[in-house]
C-alpha cells in the first residue's frame, strides 16, 4: 500500500513499514494541494498540522482506505464524515501521555517560580532576586479535568511531590490512585492548579468566563490538551483582573498563529504545542502507527 507521512514519524515506524513491503512517502505535501494529491494513497498519517476534512476524504476516495494520527486528539480529522464514507481513522492515544503530562509539569513549576520573567531579566542584566519570590508545589491541591492516561500520569507525578490531587472526568468511576474524583464546579473552586486533558467539545468551550469566576482566586491554569477548549480572550480578562495568578498554555485557538495578547501576556508561560514532543514518544508514536497500519492492511 502507499502510505503518505504529511506532518512527520519516526525513521524506525517507517522502516518497519518498509519492511512489511508498504511504500512510505513523508515528503509533506501542502495542505492546499492535498486535496488534488490525496487520491495517490491508500493511507495518510498526520500530526496536527495537516487538516483531513470531508474535502480531502471525498478526493481520497475510492483509494483512502485509512487515516492515522500520531497523537492524542482528531479534532483536525472530520472523524465521523470518514467513517461514513468507510474510511478508517486511528489514533495513538498511549504513547506521548508521560511526555505530555511532563510538560504540564513544567509549566507548572515555570510559573511557581518564576522561571520564565527571572530567565528574561537576567539575560537582559538585571538582577531581580526580590522580585520572584515563588511558592511550593508541595502541599497545593491539583485539580485534573479529564482523568485519562495523560491525566493518570500527571496525578502519579504529582502525588509523588506531595500535592493533593483531586479530578473529574464524566467517563471515569474510579482511578487506582489516591485521586479524589469530585464534580466539575467543585474541582473548579478546590484547585491551586489547574490541568486540563480533555477534548474540545463541539458544543464550546470548556472553560469561559463562568468557569474562571467559579476558580480560586490566585489560581493557575495548565492547558496542555487542545486548542479551543478555553476562551482565550476570558483567560486574559481573568489574569489581567487578577483572578488568576498565571497560566501555562501549549495549545491554543487558531495555530500556528496563535494571539498575540496571550503569547505576549506577562503572567503567561507558552510553548508551541510541543506535549508529544520528545524523542522517547515519538519514537513510540512511530511504532504505533507502523503496528496499527500493518494490522489494518492485513
Amino acid at each position: 500500500m502507499k502510505i503518505l507521512v504529511n506532518d512527520g514519524m519516526s525513521a524506525e515506524g517507517m522502516q518497519i513499514l518498509r519492511d512489511a513491503g508498504h511504500e512510505v512517502s513523508d515528503t509533506k505535501i501542502p495542505q492546499d494541494e492535498l486535496e488534488s494529491r490525496i487520491a495517490e494513497y491508500d493511507a495518510i498519517v498526520v500530526r496536527s498540522a495537516t487538516k483531513v476534512r470531508e474535502n480531502i476524504i471525498d478526493a481520497g476516495i475510492p483509494n483512502l482506505k485509512a487515516i492515522v494520527r500520531g497523537g492524542v486528539g482528531v479534532d483536525n480529522i472530520d472523524v465521523k464524515y470518514a467513517e461514513e464514507k468507510g474510511v478508517k481513522v486511528m489514533n495513538t492515544p498511549a504513547a506521548s501521555s508521560d511526555s505530555v503530562a511532563e510538560l504540564a509539569m513544567a509549566h507548572m513549576f515555570a510559573l511557581a517560580r518564576h522561571i520564565v520573567p527571572a530567565n528574561l531579566t537576567m539575560r537582559n542584566g538585571q538582577w531581580n532576586k526580590k522580585q520572584y519570590k515563588g511558592s511550593e508545589i508541595a502541599g497545593k491541591t491539583l485539580g485534573i479535568l479529564g482523568i485519562g492516561r495523560i491525566g493518570q500520569s500527571l496525578a502519579k507525578k504529582a502525588l509523588a511531590l506531595g500535592m493533593k490531587v483531586i479530578a473529574y472526568d464524566p467517563y471515569v468511576e474510579s482511578v487506582d490512585l489516591d485521586v479524589t474524583l469530585l464534580p466539575k464546579q467543585d474541582v473548579l473552586a478546590q484547585a491551586d492548579y489547574l490541568s486540563l486533558h480533555i477534548p474540545v467539545d463541539p458544543a464550546g468551550f470548556v472553560l469561559s468566563g463562568a468557569e474562571f469566576t467559579s476558580m480560586r482566586d490566585g489560581a493557575f491554569l495548565i492547558n496542555c490538551s487542545r486548542g479551543g477548549t478555553v476562551d482565550e480572550d476570558a483567560l486574559i480578562t481573568a489574569l489581567n483582573e487578577g483572578k488568576l495568578t498565571g497560566a501555562g498554555v501549549d495549545v491554543f485557538v487558531g495555530e500556528p498563529e496563535p494571539k498575540a495578547d496571550l503569547v505576549g501576556h506577562p503572567k503567561v508561560s507558552v510553548t508551541p504545542h510541543i506535549g508529544a514532543s520528545t524523542g522517547e514518544a515519538q519514537a513510540r508514536i512511530g511504532l504505533e502507527i507502523a503496528s496499527l497500519l500493518i494490522d489494518f492492511f492485513k
